[in-house]
């Protein structure tokens, strides 16, 4: 890094820090520690002032959504940075048309100087660095949707195996305590989930049996997990017949994970050849 800050007391510097789930998986260099570790070290070397930090830690980079960037962008507005420093293009964004528009129409409109610092870029600077700056975002936007498409494949392979890559399994039911995407039955709740499907059986409406275990004070699968803290409302914590409805539908009752996943991609691939927008 050999850029010059020739007049650093002119300057409000944001510092901007990113991470994505997927740069997770890149290892350590990719850490929000180390982001800050190698900003702050600029910071001091070139005797500037940090009027704050944002950061977004497992935010995509296609989004620029993302709630710390959005308060930095206030505080921009608001004249309150005019520096804006990121360890790499990545971090600032991985859509080359939004990040474009950032660096080459928003940032000077608003007088706010451009830092990355691995890829040496400094708007206020002329520099050939700058001048391909346009290709690096390309490819930033390319990687980001390279990775997207491998991570709906697995998601995909995972699916058709009947593997579960949901983020909580549904009622009855625990993640494997050794053995990733596999899901058992919770014996502590499985009795409830058998008792709903022999009331089913034996002529029970949805309505009447969500009206016994209200009454019986059965926990729901939304009390179970803990979802229900600090919700208030008259039906907070309480069965529904919509949702004894939807337990009842569930394949994956029947152990039908790989039907599940058939009907699901059947179902998308019909909406996709009816809809004008791609899914």
């Amino acid at each position: 890094m050999y850029l010059e800050i020739s007049n650093p007391m002119d300057y409000h510097v944001a510092l901007y820090i990113r991470l994505s789930k997927e740069d997770e998986n890149e290892g350590p260099s990719q850490s929000v520690t180390n982001q800050k570790s190698l900003l702050n070290e600029f910071i001091q070397q070139h005797r500037l002032s940090v009027y704050d930090t944002y950061i977004d830690d497992s935010w995509s980079g296609t989004s620029f959504d993302r709630p710390d960037f959005q308060r930095m962008i206030g505080d921009i507005e608001a004249k309150k940075v005019n520096m804006v420093i990121t360890k790499d293009l990545s971090r600032l964004g991985r859509d080359y048309i939004m990040t474009g528009h950032y660096m080459e129409r928003y940032f000077p409109e608003k007088r706010v100087r451009y830092i990355s610092l691995l890829d040496g870029i400094d708007t206020g600077v002329e520099s050939t660095a700058n001048d391909i700056t346009p290709f690096r975002a390309i490819m930033n936007d390319m990687y980001a949707k390279d990775i997207s498409k491998k991570i709906k494949s697995v998601k995909r392979d995972k699916q058709r195996k009947g593997q579960f890559i949901g983020r909580k399994p549904m009622y009855g039911y625990k993640m494997h305590p050794t053995e990733k995407n596999k899901i058992v039955i919770d014996e502590e709740m499985a009795p409830i989930v058998r008792r709903i499907f022999a009331m089913t059986l034996d002529g029970m409406s949805c309505r009447k049996i969500a009206a016994t275990l209200n009454e019986e004070g059965v926990p729901t699968p939304a009390t179970y997990c803990g979802w229900n803290m600090g919700r208030k409302g008259p039906y907070a914590g309480l069965w529904s017949s919509e949702r004894i409805s939807e337990m009842l539908q569930n394949e994956t009752y029947l152990g039908n994970m790989k039907r599940i996943w058939a009907i699901w991609f059947k179902n998308k691939q019909s909406r996709s050849a009816t809809s004008p927008r791609s899914v």
